[in-house]
C-alpha cells in the first residue's frame, strides 16, 4: 500500500485519541501527514509539496531546518540531550532574551507556551495578592484552566468540559475596549492581573483598537494590577524585541514560546526583577522561600537551549524580520489586488510577517477595524473550508482559518506561486457563489 495521509489517519484513529495530537491539526476530510520540510516548503508522505504558511504554528521565523539550528541541535545531541542539571547554554539563552525583550530583567524557562502563561499568571497573583484575572474576548493564552473562560464564544461559558468552577469565578472577561476595562477595574478591586494577546485575538485576525495597549498600561498602573503581555507569537516576530520593543509599551511580565526556542518545545517568562524575584529560592516572600513554586523536568533543556541560542543569534541581527516582513507585505499587496480585480467583498490585512483574509461586506478602505470581532469571526465554515482546501489542492498550506505567517525563507517565487493559487481558488469560490461582489 502506498503511504498516504488518508491511510495514516485510518491507522491513527486506532491508536491516537481522535486520531490526532492537537485538535486543530484535524482538517476535513483528514489531516496532512508531513515527513520532511526545508526552508519555506514541506512535503506530505505521498510526496505532495506545499509552500508553508503555518511555519510550525508561527515558530519558524528562520524557516524549516535552518542550518544554524540544525547544527546546534546535532552538536548538542552528541554531547547529551538532558542532564537534569543547570548548564551553560541556558545562561547564554537567557542573556539573549534579556538583551532583546525590554521587560525581561529576569527569565525563567518553561515547557510550552501554555506553561508560560500559567506561570506568569501564578507569579502575578502572588505578587498582587489578588486572585482574579482580567482577560479579553477571543484571546488565546493556551489551554489551561486559568484562561479557558473567554477563549471562545459564548464568552461567559467555558469552552470545555472538566473546567473547575473556581477558575471560572476567578476570571473576568471583557471586550478589548479601554472604557469598558476602566469600568470593570473600578467595579472589582479583586482583579490583580491583566493578560492580553498583544496582536489582538488569534494573532491579529481581530486587531486591537488603536491606542488600546497604551491605555491598558495606564489602567494597570492606576489599579496596581500586574500587566502580562502574551507575546508567544508576536515575540521576536513583530520585531526582534517583540511588540513591546517596537511600540515601547512595557508590561510587567511577558510570556514567550515558539520563536524563542527556534521551533522546539519550550517557552519562557520574562519580567521585572522585583516580580520575578518571587521565583528565587534564596529570597523570602511573605514567609516562603521561594514565594512561587515552579518546577518542570525539561525546563531549559540543553537541546532546546541550543536551538534557542542559534535562532535568537540570527533574530538579533534584524535580518529575519526584514525578509519575512517583506514577503508578507508582497503577499498582502498581491492578494488585495486580486480581491479588488475580481470585485469580491473582502480584505487582506496583518502586521509584520502575518496575513489575514476576510470575505464579507463592511470593509472600509481595505480596513476591518470597524467590523468587530463577531463579524470577522463569523465568516461561514463553508467559505473557510473552500479557501483552505482549494489552496491545499494547489500546494499552499495556511496556518489557521484564513491566515498565515511568512519566514525569512519565503522567496518571490513562493509569493508568485501563492498568488496564482489564490486567484485560481477565488475563481472557483466565485463560481460556486461562496463569495459575493463588493
Amino acid at each position: 500500500m502506498t503511504l498516504s495521509s488518508e491511510n495514516l489517519y485510518d491507522r491513527a484513529r486506532g491508536s491516537l485519541a481522535g486520531g490526532v495530537s492537537h485538535q486543530s491539526r484535524y482538517v476535513a476530510p483528514f489531516p496532512k501527514y508531513v515527513e520532511r520540510a526545508q526552508g519555506s516548503r514541506k512535503w506530505e508522505v505521498d510526496g505532495k509539496e506545499f509552500i508553508d504558511y503555518a511555519m510550525g504554528s508561527a515558530s519558524l521565523l528562520l524557516g524549516h531546518a535552518h542550518p544554524d539550528v540544525v547544527k546546534a541541535l546535532t552538536e548538542q545531541a552528541s554531547r547529551g540531550t538532558f542532564f537534569a542539571d543547570s548548564h551553560p547554554l541556558e545562561v547564554d539563552w537567557a542573556e539573549l532574551i534579556q538583551g532583546l525583550i525590554p521587560c525581561a530583567e529576569r527569565v525563567r524557562f518553561v515547557g510550552s507556551g501554555t506553561e508560560a502563561t500559567m506561570l506568569a499568571i501564578r507569579i502575578a497573583r502572588a505578587y498582587s495578592g489578588k486572585n482574579k484575572i482580567l482577560r479579553f474576548e477571543g484571546h488565546y493564552h493556551g489551554w489551561h484552566e486559568f484562561v479557558d473562560l473567554g477563549m471562545a464564544a459564548p464568552y461567559d461559558q467555558p469552552s470545555s468540559l472538566g473546567i473547575l468552577p473556581g477558575t471560572i469565578e476567578a476570571t473576568v472577561v471583557a471586550p478589548p475596549d479601554a472604557a469598558r476595562v476602566a469600568e470593570v477595574l473600578d467595579a472589582d478591586n479583586e482583579i490583580g492581573t491583566i493578560i492580553c494577546e498583544v496582536s489582538g485575538a488569534n494573532y491579529g485576525s481581530v486587531p486591537l483598537p488603536y491606542g488600546f495597549l497604551s491605555a491598558l498600561r495606564e489602567l494597570a498602573d492606576q489599579h496596581n494590577a500586574v500587566l502580562i503581555f502574551d507575546e508567544v507569537i508576536t515575540g521576536f516576530r513583530w520585531s526582534p524585541g517583540g511588540l513591546q520593543a517596537r511600540d515601547k509599551i512595557i508590561p510587567d511580565l511577558t510570556s514567550m514560546a515558539k520563536i524563542v526556542t527556534g521551533g522546539m518545545p519550550g517557552g519562557a517568562v520574562g519580567g521585572k526583577e522585583e516580580i520575578m524575584r518571587l521565583l528565587d529560592p534564596t529570597h523570602e516572600y511573605k514567609g516562603r522561600k521561594p514565594g512561587v513554586v515552579h518546577k518542570g523536568t525539561f525546563n531549559g533543556s540543553p537541546l532546546v537551549s541550543a536551538s534557542g541560542v542559534a535562532a535568537l543569534t540570527q533574530v538579533k541581527t534584524g535580518e529575519p524580520n526584514r525578509l519575512a516582513d517583506a514577503a508578507a507585505k508582497r503577499l498582502r499587496d498581491g492578494i488585495r489586488q486580486i480581491i479588488e480585480q475580481h470585485q469580491v467583498a473582502g480584505a487582506v490585512y496583518g502586521e509584520a510577517s502575518t496575513f489575514h483574509i476576510y470575505f464579507g461586506d463592511g470593509v472600509v478602505d481595505g480596513s476591518v477595524a470597524e467590523l468587530g470581532a463577531e463579524k470577522i469571526r463569523g465568516v461561514s465554515p463553508e467559505i473557510i473550508l473552500a479557501l483552505r482546501n482549494g489552496l491545499r489542492e494547489r500546494g499552499i498550506d495556511l496556518m489557521s482559518h484564513m491566515s498565515g505567517v511568512t519566514s525569512m525563507a519565503h522567496t518571490d517565487e513562493d509569493v508568485d506561486q501563492t498568488l496564482e493559487a489564490f486567484e485560481d481558488t477565488l475563481r472557483g469560490m466565485i463560481s460556486d457563489r461562496l463569495v459575493g461582489r463588493a
